[in-house]
This record gives structure tokens, C-alpha cells and sequence, in this order.
């Protein structure tokens, strides 16, 4: 971390600008990557993989036996605290079943609404300078409480090629169905089109970098 202490108003603009890249060579770049995952499933995602990732990763889903483990790994103080912002959330959000509302606009014509959840959604949990888990609270409550059947997750594999266990252990608490350590346009890319390993679903949410949006 940089530390700047007192800087100049006029450094402010330079200090506050976000890195960028050019659009078209990032398109570029992102076409790419969403192509190769479409034609070459998993094998493109392992090739990503060794040229991206700071571990490589070749078994992509976490295990069972990860996600009991990463209980473990997670300081009981900061349990209870993701469990505090899981009930709050949940609060917030409300989801009571919504009541079906029907008309007659005219003789014989009835027209009404009805809410129903998406059957199949993913979720992009970001993790570079630090595991954004508050992410897997804010995007996994919705999706659970909605009543979506099928919710899947990418997370960036670290450096020792492992999901952080506090993403794990909200993941968990959410109702998310299956984790994958897949990050990028290539996670992305993996849950639109679907791969051998990684089913392709209807919707996408979450933040991420340039190549991820």
C-alpha cells in the first residue's frame, strides 16, 4: 500500500485517477478469452489458468471437504459478525412472496403480473487485493431468498491456488450451491456458456475489474 500524506490540491486529479487500459485492446483481449472458453471448455479454462492465475488450478470446483474445512479456518469473532450482516441483510431485503395482482381491462380480458425467481444465476465474487465475502452476502441473501433453484459461484484461486475460506464459509450460509475457483473474463465466459465442469446460467451478477465487466 502507498501511503501519501497531505498532497498538494492540485496533485489531487493524478493521485485520484483509476488505472485504465484502451477499450479496444481490452475488447480485444476479452473476445478472446470469451471464445476460447466457448470452443474449448474446460481445457481453455486450465490454459487461462497456468497464464493467469498465481497458482494454477486444474480441478476447478471446490471439493466438500474444502467447504467443511473452511469453517475451520475462520475466527469465530468474524463468524458471528458475517452471521449479524446475514440477518440484517435479510431484513433489508424482505422478500415476501409477492401477491398476484389481476385486472379486467376490459369484458373478458384479464390481465395479471406474477414474480418468479430465475432458475439458474451465478455469482462473481472478486478477490484481489482482498476477498470481498461481504460480496457473497449481498448478491447470495437475494438469490436465496427469491427462491432461485440453482446458484453457482467464481472466486479467484490465491496464490496457494485455494478459495479464501471466509468466501467459502458465507457461501455456505447463503445457500450457494457449487463453488469454482475461476476468475476473470474466463469465469465469466465459463458460467454464460456453460464448460464440462461449470454449468452455464441464466443471469450473472457481481463486480469485478475491467476484463471481468
Amino acid at each position: 500500500m502507498k501511503i501519501i500524506e497531505y498532497p498538494q490540491r492540485a496533485e489531487w486529479v493524478e493521485l485520484l485517477r483509476r488505472p485504465s487500459i484502451d477499450t479496444r485492446e481490452l475488447q480485444g483481449i476479452v473476445s478472446s478469452i470469451l471464445d476460447d472458453v466457448r470452443w474449448d471448455g474446460d481445457a481453455a479454462l486450465r490454459r487461462l489458468s497456468r497464464r493467469l492465475d498465481p497458482s494454477p488450478v486444474s480441478e476447478f470446483e471446490v471439493s466438500a471437504t474444502e467447504l467443511s474445512a473452511s469453517e475451520l479456518l475462520v475466527p469465530d469473532e468474524l463468524k458471528a459478525a458475517i452471521r449479524v450482516a446475514k440477518a440484517n441483510i435479510e431484513k433489508f431485503h424482505d422478500l415476501l412472496p409477492s401477491q398476484n395482482v389481476e385486472i379486467e381491462t376490459m369484458r373478458g380480458v384479464r390481465c395479471w403480473k406474477r414474480t418468479l425467481p430465475i432458475e439458474k444465476v451465478g455469482l462473481y465474487i472478486p478477490a484481489g487485493s482482498a476477498p470481498l465475502f461481504s460480496t457473497v452476502l449481498m448478491l447470495g441473501i437475494p438469490a436465496q431468498l427469491a427462491g432461485c433453484r440453482e446458484v453457482i459461484m467464481c472466486s479467484p484461486p490465491n496464490a496457494d491456488g485455494n478459495v479464501d475460506p471466509t468466501t467459502l464459509y458465507a457461501a455456505q450460509l447463503c445457500g450457494v450451491d457449487r463453488v469454482f475457483k475461476l476468475g476473470g473474463a474466463q469465469a465469466i465466459g465459463a458460467m454464460a456458456f456453460g464448460t464440462e465442469t461449470v454449468p452455464a446460467v441464466y443471469k450473472i451478477f457481481g463486480p469485478g475489474n475491467q476484463y471481468v465487466t
